[in-house]
């Protein structure tokens, strides 16, 4: 016999946020440091960005004018961002993310390189 969990959190709460659809022109908006449209009208607020689990990144938002929460998945990086930011490191440079651009730095996370502004794991540190 199933067991009923409890009733489950409205979309767009804090604990259970609307994912918004992942469209290149989205996430080159994002990528360029544009503020990007609600579905509800109005801006979506950065909340908080998190790592995800198997290298992909989490941008929580929030809707400015309906307080709606929206997340944002960012695509794991690609082997070629991968390699390029390993030859930045065995060079010993400081790497940068590859899509925010030159002027965005990437933090160690734990035993990772990640973006701080997209939440995307690039590699591993020694």
């Amino acid at each position: 016999m199933a067991r009923n969990p409890g009733p489950q959190p409205q979309p767009g709460s804090p604990t259970n946020p609307i994912p918004l659809p992942r469209e290149k022109k989205t996430l080159a908006r994002y990528y360029k440091g544009e503020r990007l449209r609600s579905p509800m009208g109005g801006q979506l607020d950065v909340m908080g960005i998190r790592e995800g689990e198997d290298g992909h990144g989490l941008v929580m938002m929030e809707c400015n004018t309906s307080s709606l929460r929206y997340v944002l998945e960012v695509p794991k990086a690609t082997r070629a961002e991968r390699a390029a930011i390993k030859e930045v490191l065995d060079a010993g440079g400081d790497p940068t993310c590859p899509r925010h651009g030159p002027y965005q730095r990437l933090a160690r996370s734990g035993k990772s390189w990640a973006c701080p502004l997209c939440g995307v794991s690039y590699g591993r540190s020694d």
